[in-house]
């Protein structure tokens, strides 16, 4: 395709307005950004949802193929299962860095380092008010273990992350005390910026991610829950303000709504703000349907890049558009992104009750059927009587059937 812009590629074509000088001029993205994956710690906790180890390493080592940064492994305190997982997928040798969780307590930072990990995840409560209300700890507890903690895991050689549970509710004057009285007194490699309830919205994000950049000469990394349905937006807004690390989950599941979801962060970035994460896209559907089948956790049809109705096409009107542009080779006339660039299956034409004409011509020379011009409307309308009565398309089939009967009582 000659020609190309940012917006307009030979994979997608997203809209120009996301490229103009005056809505970009504030972002002010890290020049690379660092996917730190927590399907198998937040992920999991999703309520009932259990991951094996066998299981875990096999998504860690799809992860791992995918070209993801950095895996959070589990929390090995939780259990034995999840303490041997840790650390098969530590020696499993994989590319990514390994990452536990971790509270902020010495016993939590002996358990990741017989775990042989790369890096910790360190979380404390960071408001006011959910060290008393919800640990019944008094302040001085959450700040006193914090530092003793992370000292002791910088000691050891673990990269850590202070993880601050509840952020975006705390007060900043007082969160951001904290933050450097862990930074001098105890250690921190990079700071987490938590929307533990995902109650932020992307403006508010991105205004807290540029004080704490202000204030915290530590790389910023970000992490959103998806309890309103701004997990994803949140997360690029955070990119956009200077995050430099993304905490996302496969398919957004994770504790109560889940959390940022990896291929909606992924692929918006890349065609909407030209920010390439360095991942494999192409292997995004294949990690989504590994997790979907070892989680139990199927994803709506309409889920975005990953749903099964991604490239599906029932609307006769759509159908007519997409027989036209896919025989000029031109899908993004139609399309905003290419289905291969993430794995996708190639569009399909259902037929059942939205179907038009075009949609029965189409099937029908799909699947090698010949019919009569004068045919098409009778086919048509009993497409539409059997997707009524059935509530769903019709399978290939069926299909067959109608137009076989059809022409057989001509």
């Amino acid at each position: 395709m000659t020609g190309q812009t940012p917006w307009k590629t030979e994979k997608w074509w997203v809209s120009h307005f996301n490229y103009l000088d005056e809505i970009r001029k504030d972002f002010t993205p890290p020049e690379k950004v660092i996917v730190h994956d927590i399907t198998l710690r937040d992920g999991e906790q999703q309520p009932a949802l259990v991951f094996r180890k066998e299981e875990k390493l096999s998504i860690a080592r799809k992860l791992d193929e995918a070209g993801i940064h950095r895996i959070e492994a589990g929390m090995p305190t939780v259990s034995t299962e999840d303490k041997e997982a840790v650390k098969a997928i530590a020696h499993d040798g994989l590319s990514a860095k390994i990452f536990s969780f971790a509270r902020c307590m010495k016993r939590d930072v002996d358990e990741a380092l017989a775990c042989d990990v790369d890096g910790v995840v360190m979380e404390v409560p960071a408001s006011e008010h959910i060290i008393p209300n919800a640990y019944g700890w008094p302040i001085e507890k959450a700040i006193e273990l914090s530092i003793e903690s992370t000292k002791y895991a910088g000691e050891h050689g673990l990269h850590v992350t202070f993880f601050t549970i509840d952020q975006t509710r705390a007060d900043l004057a007082w969160c951001l005390k904290l933050l450097n009285k862990v930074a001098t007194e105890g250690h921190m490699d990079s700071l987490a910026v938590v929307d533990t309830f995902g109650v932020c919205g992307p403006q508010a994000i991105t205004y807290l991610v540029k004080k704490i950049k202000e204030n915290m000469k530590k790389p910023v990394e970000i992490h959103c829950h998806n309890d309103l349905g701004l997990g994803a937006a949140n997360t690029i807004a955070a990119v956009l303000a200077g995050a430099e690390v993304i905490h996302t989950t496969v398919n957004a599941i994770g504790e109560r709504s889940g959390n940022a979801a990896i291929e909606e962060v992924a692929l918006a970035l890349l065609t909407m703000y030209g920010i390439d994460l360095g991942i494999k896209y192409d292997k995004l559907l294949e990690l989504s349907e590994l997790v979907q089948q070892l989680s139990g956790v199927y994803m709506p049809p309409n889920k975005p890049v990953v749903g099964a109705n991604a490239f599906r096409i029932e609307s006769g009107i759509i159908t007519a558009w997409w027989a036209r542009v896919r025989d000029l080779k031109m899908p993004l006339e139609i399309l905003p992104f290419r289905w291969d660039l993430i794995g996708q299956r190639t569009p399909q034409v259902l037929i059942g009750k939205k179907s038009g004409r075009d949609s029965v011509i189409f099937k029908a020379k799909e699947l090698g059927l010949a019919i009569p011009d004068e045919l098409v409307d009778k086919i048509l309308l009993e497409v539409k009587t059997m997707s009524i009565a059935k509530k769903t398309p019709l399978t290939d089939e069926e299909f067959k059937a109608i137009v076989n009967r059809i022409k057989t009582a001509k």
